[in-house]
């Protein structure tokens, strides 16, 4: 074998292994028509002090805290964010976004948060934030599950790694 050859075929051996990497490791949830890309997490705790170089991390919290201006306003931002990536493969029906979580004051009780989108697009994004009064009081999220549903239909669902 010579060098040339010898350095295509670890080229190509190289890309192959690449490839089968990252299609393993797609965290897509496909479903009945339906597929969601990722959950996008963030946990916006104002007291703590942050202390990070990272300038996306910096940028995520000023984000969450824009236009909160008193102490009060900035203590009611904090608790969880969670934005969520999905496409569905028919668009001329209203799909159902239900976001359910179990806090840690509550132990097993389920809460419930939807949204109805009727405009959809081919990405579409959204958001749960649990927040303010309900974050003081019942604590942080334990454990949730995110659901498309098309009337009664469950197209896809994805949970987190605690959600029984």
């Amino acid at each position: 074998m010579t060098p040339a050859s010898r350095s295509l075929f670890l080229r190509l051996t190289s890309l192959a292994l690449t490839l089968t990497f990252v299609v393993s490791c797609s965290s897509a949830r496909v479903g009945d028509g339906a597929t969601i890309s990722k959950i996008k997490y963030y946990n916006l705790i104002p007291q703590q002090p942050l202390n990070v170089s990272d300038p996306a991390i910096l940028f995520e919290l000023q984000h969450h805290l824009y236009g909160a201006v008193t102490k009060a306003e900035v203590m009611n931002r904090g608790g969880h964010y969670y934005t969520i990536f999905w496409k569905a493969e028919d668009r001329s029906q209203p799909v159902t976004v239900r976001f359910e979580y179990r806090q840690s004051s509550d132990g097993l009780v389920t809460r419930t948060k939807e949204v109805e989108i009727a405009d959809i697009g081919r990405s579409n994004t959204t958001k749960f934030q649990v927040t303010g009064e309900e974050y003081k009081t019942l604590g942080r999220v334990t454990s949730w599950r995110i659901t498309l549903l098309r009337g009664k239909q469950e197209l896809v669902s994805q949970t987190s790694y605690l959600w029984n």
